[in-house]
């Protein structure tokens, strides 16, 4: 059993095969997938995909990277938005100083709004963090004093720094395709020794499609490579990094279920 912690399967790259990838994740031992949001704009068809298929949950929420564009969004409207029975999370949201798509002004309120919506509704919070590790510890040290949340580190390509403030508040780690490229080396050393219990592996498709599929689209069924080269750079057994990574999502997500909970 593996799960992809973190996806966006509504985007327009899945629309003329849509079905294939579906089974393709069937095919490759892919039980559930968290469809992480990116604008509210596309929030109903990320939720009519969940309302579909069980196995697709939904997490609500907007990318640094559009800031600018929700200048009027604020908490309230995220843990209004979040009270549907696949919503399973808050985000992903955060800071990415790489781009600057956004103003760091507009992404810091945002992220905050973000923050304050996992504390109120409890669900873990999905952060995006890219050449921002110090804004984002210094953002999630002073909220966390203020009221304790939980939440994932997605992607992670950052510092041991952050890694290491992000455990000490409970987060957890996401590897993704990252992992395997060449000259990821430095991150395969963070996460040789990341606890096990705070372990989880994502695609982020159709983005970052893992060696040896890298220039090509991305999809769930090939958070199969992460496993795999995750489970070689702690030298345990790829079926050790399935359970351990599939128990853990369901640890952070409560919401979700393995069991048949919210089967519509």
């Amino acid at each position: 059993m593996l799960v992809d912690s973190h996806c966006h399967i509504d985007f327009n790259d899945f629309e003329e095969d849509f079905e294939y990838v579906i089974q393709h994740m069937k095919d490759n031992g892919v039980t559930a997938a968290l469809n992480a949001g990116n604008g509210l704009e596309d929030f109903e068809k990320q939720l009519a995909l969940s309302e579909k298929y069980p196995f697709i949950y939904t997490a609500v929420g907007v990318h640094p990277h559009n800031a600018d564009e929700y200048l009027d969004v604020t908490s309230d409207i995220l843990v209004e938005k979040s009270r549907h029975k696949k919503v399973v999370a808050i985000g992903e949201c955060g800071l990415d100083y790489y781009y600057d798509y956004s103003t760091k002004e507009n992404q810091i309120r945002l992220f905050r709004e973000h923050i304050k919506a996992a504390q109120e509704t409890g669900l873990p919070l999905v952060i995006h963090t890219r050449d921002a590790d110090d804004d984002t510890i210094e953002i999630l040290r002073e909220m966390h004093k203020f009221k304790p949340f939980s939440g994932e580190i997605h992607c992670f390509s950052s510092s041991k720094k952050l890694a290491d403030f992000a455990l000490s508040i409970g987060f957890y780690i996401s590897a993704s395709g990252i992992i395997t490229f060449n000259k990821s080396g430095e991150l395969r050393d963070i996460f040789a020794k990341i606890p096990e219990d705070k372990l989880l592996i994502e695609t982020d498709s159709p983005f970052l499609a893992p060696v040896p599929l890298r220039g090509h689209r991305n999809e769930p069924a090939n958070v199969r490579f992460v496993a795999e080269k995750l489970a070689q750079i702690r030298n345990v057994s790829f079926d050790t990094i399935a359970e351990i990574t599939s128990e853990n999502f369901y640890k952070l997500f409560r919401k979700a279920s393995d069991k048949g909970r919210y089967e519509y």
